[in-house]
């Protein structure tokens, strides 16, 4: 069995099948890895090693990778680092003869999904692909309409989408403006059994009260000035499905109370009417208030904000989860690339610096934010590459760092001096620790820019922190 791909035909014909990449030096690996997977009813692509497996993620789409550890040329640590920063996402298996603990940690800390031994148990190698597909949500797309996780604090949320989704569970999603909160939602409604039913988005704070209630329960005609005709709510739109209530928190206290009435009954009463009618809806609520606080000052009720919080989900900033960027890129220059008509004005990718100054920034607008950015870079991107050059000024403001004085530098320096690298790593951790965690603080008493600082946090291993 040779190493060319499964024709473009087959892998039309059933886009529910998953599609395997092997990247492996040893042939007889490849060839007999290949035949299980086939039997198995997937779809499966090999590659003789490092170059030709990134060769074929540029123009294929995969659902997992089974990437040897040690080939000859390029490792499979350099390919899977390269995959990361390039915006793939896919999950990767790591596979090796030469099994080391180290190893085993540098893969995983460069988003490995997993790591087995070779020979590998066949039914061992079953279990674990099944498995990790299963996990994987359906939640999928281009550009900004998908969820990325490429390190630890997405994966969290993922698995806890994939855990709540196929339950009718009220769900609290958490997190600040243009973290993405939508997506996750729709990820949880695209995962459960109410996938083929109706998803119903509405942002509480952008209606008036009034409004608000018509919009949500409906109303009968002539229930005020306007209503000409009757007209059904968005919970009875949502019958069957899943109904979104974004900024749950902007919500006056005579609508929680109706909202409240909502979550305890499953009936709706239209504006007015008095006749009740029944909904089966799956609620899924977000807020980036404090609701605990909310509560006990008395500006939100205790028993809807018990009723909303069966399972709650935060959704970290994206300042929280910088290895996500590359991908978040990626994603937003497929985006681009998929919306422009003009050939030449298509972006092939970013330049290692412009990429360093994304993840050095505090992105207090999240995902949303970035997605901005990226199309304004875009928008000025007279090459083939995003430069430095098409960032707006406050991306750019990172590179030198808030200390601008030399008084400001010595200080640091004298605070924070650390002659070696044990001793450096150990004045980082105290400069974060003293800036409460703030990055720019930190750099700031450290005497160097934001990204000098996130060089050497990711050198530690400490990017996360």
């Amino acid at each position: 069995m040779s190493d060319l791909p499964v024709s473009m035909k087959e892998m039309d014909s059933d886009e529910s099948t998953a599609r395997i990449l092997i990247i492996d030096d040893d042939r007889a690996f490849r060839v007999g890895t290949r035949a299980l997977l086939m039997d198995e009813g997937y779809e499966v692509d090999a590659a003789p090693g490092g170059d030709a497996g990134l060769a074929r993620l540029a123009t294929q789409q995969y659902q997992l990778v089974l990437l040897d550890l040690k080939m000859e040329g390029r490792s499979g640590l350099s390919v899977l680092e390269e995959m990361r920063r390039t915006g793939h996402v896919v999950p990767v298996v790591m596979l090796t003869g030469y099994a080391t603990i180290d190893s085993a940690v540098q893969a995983l800390k460069l988003g490995a999904d997993d790591y087995l031994t070779k020979p590998c148990d066949n039914d061992l190698l079953r279990s674990k692909i099944r498995s990790i597909l299963a996990a994987r949500p359906a939640a999928t797309g281009v550009g900004s309409d998908r969820m990325v996780a490429v390190g630890p604090e997405m994966k969290e949320v993922l698995q806890s989408i994939a855990r709540v989704a196929p339950t009718d569970s009220t769900v609290l999603l958490r997190g600040s403006t243009g973290t993405g909160k939508e997506l996750a939602a729709r990820a949880i409604h695209d995962s459960s059994p109410r996938s083929e039913r109706t998803f119903v988005a509405v942002n509480c704070s952008a209606l008036a009260e009034g409004l608000l209630e018509s919009e949500l329960f409906g109303h009968a005609r002539g229930a005020f000035t306007g209503a000409v005709a009757e007209r059904k709510g968005l919970f009875e739109e949502a019958n069957g499905g899943t109904i979104f209530l974004d900024e749950i928190g902007d919500v006056s206290p005579a609508m929680q109370a109706k909202l409240l009435r909502v979550l305890q009954e499953r009936e709706v009463t239209r504006v007015g009417t008095v006749h009740p009618i029944p909904v089966d809806v799956r609620v899924i609520a977000a807020t980036h208030h404090d609701l605990e606080e909310m509560v006990e000052a008395g500006r939100f009720r205790a028993d809807l904000y018990f009723r909303l919080k069966v399972f709650q989900i935060r959704i970290p900033d994206l300042k929280e989860r910088p290895g996500d960027i590359p991908a978040l890129v990626a994603g937003a220059i497929d985006n681009w690339n998929d919306r422009v008509t003009d050939v030449a004005r298509r972006v092939t990718g970013i330049s290692d610096e412009t990429l360093t100054l994304l993840q050095s920034y505090d992105w207090p607008g999240n995902v949303r934010e970035l997605m901005g950015v990226m199309e304004h870079a875009c928008i000025l991107c007279e090459g083939s590459r995003i430069l430095p050059s098409h960032l707006p000024p406050e991306i750019l403001a990172t590179e030198s760092g808030p200390p601008t004085t030399t008084e400001e530098r010595v200080e640091g320096a004298r605070r924070y001096q650390a002659p070696d690298p044990a001793s450096e790593r150990d004045a980082i951790l105290r400069a974060l620790e003293d800036a409460d965690g703030n990055r720019t603080r930190a750099a700031a008493a450290l005497g160097m820019g934001r990204t000098t600082l996130w060089q050497k946090l990711k050198a530690y291993g400490l990017e996360h922190i």
